[in-house]
């Protein structure tokens, strides 16, 4: 006897082989969590132990030529968060392609990285600009909006909640460009509170 097919089940599968071919969903809930707890750890580093008063910036944005090197193990630790957060998305990200059967590069993941390229570059450029010319009150606020631009723009190949993502880390981003002395608590809010509360989300949504 010839057995039955389910319709909705078939078109249930349908959907599921579509979006798997389209879509980067090896994304890992613990890299996000992993990535905001560096964000945190880092803005408590530069506060307390390196002396970064945004407070400080609103008054006076512009910093002369000869302060900036105080700044320098700010910026270190600002691309060590960086390195460290990158490492561990690929890693996650690789278990998690294995996981589902599936490579880590391929053509959908090479279309949300090229989607996120044009801001992250636009933004990092524009960052090192203001950081030649002094304006260091802007540094946080910019990597928040340029970063969230990012995520938007490249959340029509993976899971729907990082373009929610985006547009938090874009709206922390333009309060941190207006209230400039609460820049840092802004930058912690984005990259380290929203990271977490969206890598939860995406842990317990589709990986548990």
């Amino acid at each position: 006897m010839k057995e039955e097919r389910d319709p909705i089940r078939d078109i249930t599968d349908i959907r599921s082989m579509m979006e798997r071919s389209t879509k980067f969903l090896s994304l890992s809930g613990w890299a996000g969590v992993l990535a905001g707890a560096y964000a945190l750890a880092g803005a408590f580093i530069a506060y307390r132990f390196l002396g970064f008063n945004p407070g400080g910036i609103a008054t006076d944005p512009l910093i002369t030529e000869g302060n900036l090197f105080s700044l320098l193990p700010v910026v270190y630790t600002a691309i060590l968060i960086l390195v460290l957060a990158v490492i561990t998305a690929v890693y996650f990200s690789y278990k998690n392609a294995g996981k589902r059967g599936e490579k880590l590069w391929n053509a959908t993941s090479r279309r949300l990285l090229a989607n996120m390229a044009v801001p992250l570059v636009t933004g990092g450029i524009l960052v090192l600009i203001l950081l030649a010319k002094g304006f260091i009150g802007l540094l946080a606020p910019f990597t928040l909006i340029f970063y969230g631009l990012a995520l938007y723009n490249a959340s029509k190949f993976t899971f729907e909640a990082v373009k929610f993502l985006g547009i938090i880390q874009i709206c922390l981003g333009l309060m941190g460009s207006y209230f400039v002395a609460c820049g840092l608590l802004f930058w912690a809010l984005g990259f380290g509170v929203a990271h977490i509360v969206y890598g939860i989300y995406i842990y317990y949504r589709y990986e548990k």
